[in-house]
């Protein structure tokens, strides 16, 4: 038996410890409705209003929307609105995400909870809480709940089986499968005495099936009746049939006149007809309604049986339905990150005094240019490369499957769609920048990119991929406050400025060295001189001891200098075609945006004498800069174009150095090949004149061994030949007994006597 300790912490959910030691969340309002209302962490009002204008809420419902479940849908935008995710957990739930797309990506896994009604297991739990039976549709989708996590258990399995490294890449979300026991049996049991539909199955009680039995008897006997009745009246006028009303088989005619059914009167039908029942199905239609009651009944003992089954096991029920909404939660963060070519985004942690200054030469406007391609991520403060904003490219991709169903329905199959996607922003702020002064046209794209870098953090912190490419890099914040307004009013009154002034202190008052702030045309909305003051005084105000990073866009040209005076500050600027007069939605790191109204005007065809007055009155000073920062974003321009330059060269130099490497390995690997095959060769013929040199020799020893044994021959015949031969050295005849012709000697016969003696002491 496992033993519970339940507390609370301050994201709102119940920590579960069993006596495993295992720590699982379960979120009460997800399990009963009737559970204690758990109020959140309350946000204040600029935090509120800073979710509101980025239109967090939209994209919490766009992520929300690929949830399979009711109660995932619900789930996933509450804890993505809450925001309260400390670093180690924004780490964890990517790790989740991570773990949800390599499983999507494995192919073998199925976390699609669509085919389960989670809301009938809610409601199937809290009847078995209460000691209430289970209805049979529960009954079968808390079967599908513990057939689902039983195959997602098997699979994983099998993963494992084949590599056992897929158990670490799958973390966290192989602990959260592998943790619940499943009830097989229990499964087992609801198949048995349930059918897919939701029927009880005649199989499931002896008694069920002989009340069914007598049900259909019944009926059959009833409707034999009323139809003989039925044939038996005379009346043309009338027309009758029979018919069921409330459970009690009846005649039902289609006039008020009277018949001779003998039979009671129910009720008038709505049509003006009339419904008797006739006294001869009364008894049969008694027996029917009692038959039907002991059909209820065993019906309900049943639903009871598994209601006593389902409370032997219900924790484990109730740890499976939070994991089920849990893994729901995970597979849509997971899910849309990849349906819109999400990365995942490298989050660290800042310090809390803020982040450490640069020193005033890498701070430079040289240095920021000559490096900012070629720094490494981590010494960026904030890397956003080719970044989306989610809710544009969410209208994009809506607006593309619009037109791709009205084609389907109304235009040729090979009409092409047509759509311009949103342009993506490069965002690269240096460390040591503490704010951030952008500047551009209206309608250039400024309060987009303000956005793009707001949402991008937050999704970040949620566990949700970066619309960037794969080397994003993002601090984490504890809360991104925004001050955006609507840009394209025109009419701004002293009261909307004056929102904007209480907004911004409430953002100084609550902002911390790790708070994300953006303000849009920051000084906006009163007299410009005031404004531009006002507007350096608040930047100023947030450079020294305010947020870990301040985004601002304004039209107030003194902004821009502050970067010059205070090395806290950076510059940047919306790019606009002069040649098109049109903004290209491009972002100039490290440039400051200058005035195009005169030239643009000028452009228009305004007549001379006025566009020389505008000159005379902006005067010469302001027109020096404008030229200045105009070469400079020249300047800017040939080198972002050099560096393209240089870059296709290095990636062609690589390639030739490739294609050099490739072909000098070809080149080693074919000489080493005849190498070992001239080898082969030499060795090959070694061996075949050995082999020839060893046949000519044996054939030579054996011809030589037979030319000598030839002439042996003879000898041995002819010393045998001759009976008795005469010894020199005994001076008496032998006779010749064995002759070794080898150690040239003789064996040889004197009298009783037998002697070896030399070959050359027998004579004839």
């Amino acid at each position: 038996m496992q033993t519970l300790s339940i507390t609370f912490c301050n994201n709102c959910a119940l920590v579960i410890r069993n006596s495993i030691g295992n720590r699982n969340r379960v979120n009460l309002s997800l399990i009963s409705s009737s559970s204690p209302t758990l109020v959140c962490r309350s946000k204040s009002k600029s935090q509120t209003d800073s979710l509101r204008v980025l239109e967090w809420d939209k994209l919490c419902d766009v992520v929300a929307s690929f949830a399979r479940t009711s109660l995932g849908r619900e789930a996933t935008k509450k804890k993505l609105w809450s925001l309260d995710q400390s670093f180690s957990e924004s780490l964890k739930l990517l790790d989740e995400t991570d773990a949800a797309i390599k499983m999507l990506e494995h192919g073998s896994f199925c976390l699609d909870l669509s085919s389960i009604h989670i809301s009938l297991v809610e409601s199937g739990i809290r009847h078995a809480k209460r000691r209430l039976s289970l209805r049979a549709d529960q009954a079968l989708e808390v079967a599908s709940l513990l057939r689902f996590f039983d195959m997602l258990q098997l699979d994983l399995k099998a993963a494992i089986k084949q590599d056992g490294d897929w158990y670490k890449r799958f973390m966290p979300l192989s602990e959260l499968i592998m943790h619940p026991v499943i009830n097989r049996s229990f499964v087992k049991l609801v198949e048995q005495v349930i059918d897919p539909d939701g029927t009880i199955k005649d199989s499931a009680s002896s008694a069920l099936r002989q009340s069914r039995e007598r049900v259909q008897t019944l009926e059959r006997k009833l409707q034999q009746l009323l139809d003989a009745i039925i044939r038996s009246q005379k009346d043309d006028e009338s027309v009758m049939v029979a018919a069921e009303i409330d459970g009690r088989w009846c005649i039902q005619m289609s006039s008020n006149q009277l018949t001779s059914v003998n039979g009671l009167l129910l009720s008038s039908g709505s049509g003006g007809g009339t419904l008797a029942e006739p006294i001869a199905a009364v008894s049969m239609n008694d027996d029917l309604q009692s038959a039907r009651a002991s059909v209820a009944k065993a019906e309900a003992e049943i639903l009871s049986m598994l209601t006593e089954k389902m409370q032997d096991d219900l924790y484990q029920i109730e740890v499976m339905l939070s994991y089920s909404i849990q893994l729901d939660v995970i597979n849509a963060r997971a899910t849309y990150s990849r349906a819109y070519g999400g990365a995942h985004p490298d989050i660290y942690l800042p310090p809390e005094d803020g982040v450490e200054s640069l020193s005033a030469g890498e701070n430079s406007m040289e240095s920021n240019l000559s490096s900012e391609k070629s720094l490494p991520r981590k010494e960026w403060l904030l890397y956003l490369p080719r970044c989306y904003h989610p809710l544009l490219l969410y209208q994009h991709k809506k607006g593309i499957r619009k037109r791709r169903e009205t084609v389907k329905v109304h235009k040729p199959a090979d009409t092409v769609l047509s759509g311009t996607p949103p342009i993506p922003a490069d965002f690269q702020i240096s460390k040591g920048t503490r704010v951030l002064v952008i500047t551009g046209p209206n309608t250039g794209g400024k309060t987009i990119c303000l956005k793009s870098v707001g949402l991008a953090a937050m999704m970040a912190k949620s566990g949700l991929y970066v619309l960037a490419t794969e080397s994003a890099r993002i601090p984490w914040v504890d809360n991104i406050y925004a001050d955006i307004g609507d840009e394209q009013s025109l009419l701004q009154s002293l009261s909307t400025f004056s929102g904007h002034l209480k907004q911004i202190s409430e953002i100084l008052s609550h902002s911390t060295s790790r708070s994300l702030v953006l303000l849009d045309e920051v000084g906006a909305g009163t007299n410009p001189l005031e404004g531009a003051a006002l507007g350096m005084a608040i930047l100023e105000s947030f450079a020294e001891s305010g947020s870990l990073l301040t985004m601002a866009t304004t039209h107030h040209g003194e902004l821009k200098t502050l970067k010059y005076s205070n090395s806290a500050f950076e510059n940047a600027c919306m790019e606009f075609d002069d040649l098109n007069l049109k903004p290209t939605f491009k972002i100039l790191w490290g440039v400051p945006g200058r005035s195009n109204a005169i030239n643009i005007a000028e452009r228009l065809g305004l007549p001379c004498d006025i566009i020389e007055s505008a000159r005379e009155l902006y005067g010469s000073a302001s027109a020096e800069i404008n030229e200045v920062i105009l070469d400079m974003e020249r300047y800017k321009q040939e080198y972002q174009r050099l560096l393209n330059e240089s870059r296709v060269y290095i990636r062609l130099s690589r390639e030739l150095h490739e294609n050099l490497l490739t072909a000098q390995k070809k080149i080693n690997d074919h000489a080493t090949k005849e190498k070992r095959k001239m080898r082969q060769e030499l060795t090959q013929a070694g061996s075949m004149t050995r082999s020839t040199l060893r046949r000519t020799l044996q054939q030579f020893r054996a011809s030589a061994a037979q030319s000598t044994q030839s002439r042996k021959l003879p000898l041995k015949r002819f010393l045998k030949s001759v009976a008795r031969w005469f010894v020199s050295s005994l001076g008496k005849k032998a006779t010749v007994l064995k002759v070794e012709q080898s150690k040239k000697e003789i064996l040889v016969q004197v009298g009783i006597m037998k002697m070896k003696v030399k070959l050359t002491d027998v004579v004839a």
